[in-house]
């Protein structure tokens, strides 16, 4: 029973927006399938946090949801800044039971457990919010963070955090976001969002007792990363 993460999987098998016009992505619906399942296996699962699917609505992308209900494993879903069909979670389990999509889930405001780890998070948000509504979005998403880590917690596991938005890089921190890692204790956090050139700024190490790790689709070459149960901070 083993944890995977891996993000921004940008599926378009419905809408036709493919993302090999970008260095890194040729192939990587078949890329992401083939190593999929030589690693997972039907008892494991994997988060994926943030930027699903290319399609506006979850009707559109059904075809993008029974690919991923296809692999191996159950899948943990959270919402990414492309994520446009995103609604409610419960649209979206309703939607997953009508087509019996039996093997996603969603992430919001909640926890799930997979071993010794609670599994939390929430989409984050940009750096700079500077303006009233990114303000609001920002603390909005900080609440939510709290909210998942306090269901993680409640389970008597680590709670290990997945966002989409990076909550800092080589050159900038979201402060809300990453003070509520440091306030609630978080030893681990797995994000996405950052592609191509962006990978140069990733931050991917320890800061404040945190173990961050980048785990963008192009940034792990389209594998699943492997999430060990227990993490040993150094020093």
């Amino acid at each position: 029973m083993a944890l995977y993460a891996i993000g921004d999987t940008h599926l378009s098998l419905s809408t036709g927006k493919k993302m090999d016009i970008f260095g890194g992505w040729e192939d990587y619906e078949l890329r992401l399938k083939t190593n999929w399942e030589k690693l997972v296996e039907p008892d494991d699962t994997v988060v994926i946090p943030g930027d699903i699917s290319w399609c506006m609505t979850m009707e559109e992308g059904l075809e993008d949801f029974r690919f991923l209900d296809s692999l191996p494993g159950k899948k943990i879903i959270l919402k990414g800044n492309h994520d446009y069909w995103w609604s409610t979670k419960k649209k979206a389990d309703e939607f997953f039971e009508k087509y019996e999509l039996a093997s996603l889930s969603i992430l919001h405001n909640n926890a799930y457990t997979c071993g010794n780890i609670a599994i939390c998070g929430t989409r984050g948000w940009f750096f700079d919010a500077e303006n009233d509504t990114d303000r609001k979005i920002v603390l909005r998403e900080a609440g939510r963070l709290r909210m998942s880590i306090s269901a993680a917690k409640q389970t008597g596991k680590e709670p290990v955090v997945f966002l989409h938005y990076p909550p800092l890089t080589l050159e900038k921190k979201c402060e809300e976001i990453y003070g509520v890692l440091v306030e609630e204790g978080i030893k681990r956090c797995y994000y996405g969002h950052l592609h191509s050139y962006s990978h140069r700024t990733a931050f991917t190490g320890e800061s404040d007792g945190i173990m961050f790790k980048l785990i963008s689709g192009d940034y792990l070459r389209f594998c699943p990363e492997f999430v060990p149960e227990k993490y040993e901070i150094s020093g």
